[in-house]
């Protein structure tokens, strides 16, 4: 039997992984005594299983093992919406307690939304979480393997996030588990027997013991036993518990920080048990050395007196060999170990890391073997597509591109289409009567939508780059990949605004943001025309919009009248009984040109339509939508063999974004002809 070929079939954008999970715990709002007590929250913010993430085709499980938390302040949004509206407030408690993340911490929120999440709690509306991650190592499991997570086993086909950076938590209406609810006890529970010391402690948190249900209870039970390490047999209280199990919990994160300072992320293994048992640092640092000694025979590579090569290094040096830009991203010292590698290939590369592993490729390079030996680590497979993502990336941002100064930029969660209302306003700022009423605006009924979609495409290493240690090949074929993002971004952009052709749609003359004709030519006229037209458009209450034209739009035909009406003084030839005859639109407008707009590849193309917009920042013509706001492509490892008909590695290149027309009234478009 044939193996399965993955199919990419809308991936989500693995820099942002946003995993619907358990329940929400609000605490009930602070008595009248306490005025400016703030209210806590506790999450299970994720249960270590495998989430089905619209736009994946796999379900996805993020190692627990892997997850750099960074620190135990971490914000608290509604919806990933990452908009100070939306803030609900931060944690102070953020842990990882059998195989689940479980966090807890302050309501800050003063917002409208963050007071209808509070309000909604307090009916008794089950909120649940969901936590933003960027998962930054991704391994496929094929159909027929295995691999274990979490303290469980997973049979593919399944994605695993073997390293992910947590980001921040939501507040969001539905999870993925169905059966999870959040409720407010609305009068104290029946009194429940707790031990001294967790009470105490719960109190030192600002909850009332009796006040809270069951799953709270046990929620913040598991956040003690990570902080209190509390011993199996009961002590007395000592005369001061609260002082007393503060300084606790202050030497205990002190232990844990010094744990995870000694294993540097590198024996996540060694950092669990530590942890778990109450190991102290120098017991650790012992675990580390034992576990950083070869297990292997002794090998000595020449070049570098017999010691392996820093990841670090062996990463800058294909980086130098590949003639990807680095100087910004590595250290100085990096740069020049870095720089007498910079002509080995992938063989060396494979060899130093799995020397520094304690292994031997003990097979003929090119082999099937010596492959699977090569790749045996996921470091390899981190660092070249660590390489084949900076080639992308610089060839991303080397590339010209029109998207980014005449689009404005937009977020989504998720591929669904959203409608978007204009914001423009109807009614005037009303005088105010005796009364003190203030008068409401309302907002206009226009509507328009944005949805995402996925565009994508392959790069592998197969045998014979391999055999031919082709690093050079690969990062060529990532900076087209760059290239090629680019290409899909303005093809898409100027496929939208290429459709409005000759006004029937966007840009009309009913709507006053379009005109045609002879005296329609790109000329100081025109221009004359087209921003009189432009101060002269009206919101739907018939008032002008107060916006400023600032970008001038044009093919490449009519890129030298643009620059010239742009950068003139003064106007040759007959004045119109003007004394001096002076250009007034002098770098009025900054000029654009995009091939784009003429190419006939695209319905609508033109060779003299051209355009008057707003800043994008002021208001914008075109949308372009992003999942989760990610702005730039990524690059993804695949797996080992991922498909049948290649005999290498595989990393895949993806990108989500959505092109949309926005508000009609930022523009004026010119057929530029009869």
């Amino acid at each position: 039997m044939s193996k399965k070929k993955p199919q990419l079939e809308k991936p989500p954008e693995p820099r942002e992984l946003n995993l619907l999970a358990s329940a929400v715990e609000l605490e009930a709002a602070a008595p009248e005594s306490e005025p400016n007590k703030l209210r806590r929250f506790s999450m299970t913010a994720y249960t270590g299983g495998p989430m089905q993430l619209a736009g994946w085709r796999y379900p996805v499980v993020v190692d627990l093992q892997g997850l750099q938390v960074g620190g135990q302040r971490r914000p608290i949004l509604l919806d990933h919406t990452r908009d100070v509206d939306f803030v609900m407030g931060q944690t102070d408690n953020v842990g990882v307690v059998n195989n689940q993340l479980v966090v807890a911490g302050h309501v800050m929120g003063e917002s409208t939304k963050a007071k209808q999440v509070i309000a909604l709690n307090d009916k008794g509306f089950a909120w649940q979480s969901s936590i933003g991650a960027r998962a930054d190592q991704v391994e496929f499991v094929p159909e027929g393997k295995t691999s274990q997570a979490n303290g469980r086993e997973f049979a593919g086909p399944v994605n695993i996030a073997r390293r992910a950076t947590l980001g921040e938590i939501s507040f969001v209406v539905l999870g993925a588990d169905d059966n999870s609810s959040a409720q407010i006890a609305a009068s104290a529970q029946p009194k429940k027997e707790l031990d001294m010391e967790f009470a105490t402690w719960i109190e030192a948190q600002g909850f009332t013991p009796d006040a809270l249900n069951d799953s709270q209870t046990k929620n913040l039970r598991a956040l003690y036993d990570v902080q209190a390490a509390k011993p199996t047999t009961p002590v007395e209280p000592p005369p001061n518990p609260t002082v007393q199990i503060r300084a606790e919990a202050i030497a205990e994160l002190e232990r844990i920080n010094a744990i995870r300072k000694a294993c540097d992320s590198k024996h996540p293994e060694i950092e669990a048990q530590a942890i778990k048992e109450g190991w102290d640092v120098t017991k650790t640092e012992l675990a580390v050395l034992r576990a950083s000694r070869p297990s292997g025979p002794a090998i000595h590579i020449g070049g570098n007196g017999g010691n392996p090569i820093a990841s670090q290094v062996i990463e800058a040096a294909l980086c130098l060999q590949a003639g990807v830009p680095c100087e910004q991203q590595y250290a100085a010292q990096t740069l020049e170990a870095a720089n007498k590698y910079r002509r080995r290939g992938l063989r060396w590369c494979a060899e130093q890391i799995c020397a520094a592993h304690g292994r031997v490729i003990d097979a003929d390079p090119g082999t099937r073997e010596w492959i699977q030996a090569a790749f045996s680590t996921s470091e390899l497979s981190g660092i070249v597509g660590n390489v084949a993502n900076k080639a992308l990336q610089a060839a991303f941002q080397a590339a010209p591109s029109v998207a980014d100064r005449i689009t404005a930029a937009k977020s989504h969660t998720n591929f669904h289409a959203h409608t978007v209302y204009s914001m423009v306003l109807n009614g005037d700022l009303q005088p105010v009567g005796p009364d003190g009423e203030l008068k409401h605006l309302s907002l206009s009924e226009e509507s328009r939508t944005r949805q995402l979609d996925t565009r994508g495409a392959v790069l592998s290493i197969t045998r014979k780059d391999i055999i031919n240690d082709s690093l050079n090949a690969f990062a060529e074929n990532a900076i087209g990949m760059g290239r090629k993002a680019v290409m899909s971004r303005e093809k898409a952009l100027f496929t939208s605004l290429n459709a409005t052709g000759n006004g029937a749609s966007f840009f009309t003359t009913a709507r006053a943001n379009y005109f045609e004709g002879a005296p329609s030519a790109l000329s100081l006229s025109s221009i004359s025309t087209a921003v009189q037209m432009f101060r002269d458009l009206k919101g739907p209450d018939g008032d002008p919009i107060m916006i400023e034209p600032r970008l001038l739009l044009v093919p490449t035909a009519l890129e030298t009248t643009a620059r010239e009406a742009m950068t003139s003084q003064f106007v040759l030839g007959p004045t119109t009984g003007k004394t001096p005859n002076v250009n007034i639109w002098q770098n009025a407008f900054t000029p654009i040109t995009s091939p784009w707009l003429s190419n006939t590849n695209l319905s609508g193309a033109s060779s003299t339509a051209w355009y008057l917009l707003a800043d994008p920042a002021d208001m914008a013509a075109i949308e372009i939508a992003y999942l989760n706001g990610q702005q730039t492509p990524t690059v993804e490892f695949f797996g080992l063999d991922s498909d049948p008909n290649v005999l290498g590695v595989t990393w895949r290149v993806f990108w989500d974004f959505g092109v949309a027309l926005g508000e009609f009234r930022a523009g004026v478009k010119s057929k530029g002809t009869a």
